[in-house]
C-alpha cells in the first residue's frame, strides 16, 4: 500500500501513534515487548527503572494511541503490543544511528 492510497483517518491515527511513541521511555517500552512479550506493569517500572506511576502513565498513552493492548488476568494486567510490526518502526530508527 502507498501512502497516497491512506485515507485522512487512517494517515490521522497513524500519526498519532507515532506521535504516542516519540518519547524514550515509550521507546523502551516497545522494545520491552518485542516478540510477543507481554509484561505487567511492575514488570515494566522495574526493567525501566522508573516510579510505577510513571510508567503507568507512558503505558496509558501508548494504550490509549492503539500502540498497546492489554488483558487482565487475576490480579494482574499484561500489556503487550497491538501491532507487532510497530518493532520494525524501533529496529529502523536504531539503524539510522548505526
Amino acid at each position: 500500500m502507498k501512502l497516497r492510497d491512506l485515507d485522512v483517518d487512517k494517515l490521522e491515527r497513524a500519526a498519532n501513534m507515532l506521535k504516542a511513541i516519540a518519547h524514550p521511555m515509550r521507546i523502551a517500552i516497545i522494545g520491552f515487548l518485542e516478540d510477543d512479550k507481554r509484561l505487567t506493569v511492575t514488570q515494566i517500572h522495574k526493567l525501566l527503572k522508573i516510579e510505577q506511576s510513571t510508567t503507568s502513565h507512558h503505558l496509558g498513552i501508548l494504550k490509549d494511541k492503539g500502540v498497546l493492548s492489554s488483558q487482565r488476568e487475576g490480579k494482574n494486567t499484561y500489556y503487550f503490543l497491538k501491532h507487532k510490526n510497530l518493532t520494525q518502526i524501533v529496529d529502523c530508527l536504531n539503524r539510522c544511528y548505526e
